[in-house]
């Protein structure tokens, strides 16, 4: 019997001693055969971008308007006024070459609240409220020549600022 256990020790006494071997090798190889790679990520700053933007489309307020750094497109487009049947899921962003010229930004004179009207040479807060008033009182202007028909704006007004406004929809 003692022959027996001898044997039997000896063969687990080489099982384990291969297998110990056996997985110092397989640790060795693990761990030099793959080597951490060190990936350094550089944030190069995008140049500031100065200049106007244009919002035109489905919003009460068409027009150029300045971006500052911190702007995003949502506070812009808020700041376009986006009309209800707005498609806000469909903004199209054009960039102008160098050189191009921009037309100049007309008001909608069936949109414009008074205190946009008020950007308009000649027109007060007084005016621009008339111009309110009449529109609630009457509906729509059809023609711009209509405006003359609000109190306080006379020929010469009209000739001033008409070609900033229009009447689209």
């Amino acid at each position: 019997m003692s022959s027996n256990l001898d044997r039997y020790w000896l063969f687990i006494t080489g099982f384990l001693l291969l297998s110990l071997i056996a997985g110092g090798i397989v640790l060795v190889t693990r761990h030099t055969g793959r080597q951490p790679v060190e990936i350094v990520l550089s944030q190069t700053a995008s140049p500031p971008y100065q200049g106007d933007i244009y919002i035109g489309g489905a919003v009460a307020s068409p027009g150029f308007y300045p971006v500052r750094e911190e702007d995003t497109m949502a506070s812009l487009i808020r700041t376009a006024a986006p009309l209800p049947d707005a498609d806000l899921g469909g903004i199209k962003l054009l960039v102008s070459q160098k050189g191009e010229t921009r037309t100049a930004q007309k008001i909608n004179l069936n949109r414009a609240e008074a205190w946009l009207l008020q950007a308009l040479p000649g027109i007060g807060q007084g005016k621009a409220q008339a111009i309110v008033d009449y529109r609630n009182q009457n509906g729509p202007f059809r023609r711009v020549e209509e405006l003359s028909s609000v109190e306080g704006i006379g020929a010469s007004t009209l000739d001033r600022i008409r070609d900033l406004i229009n009447l689209e929809d």
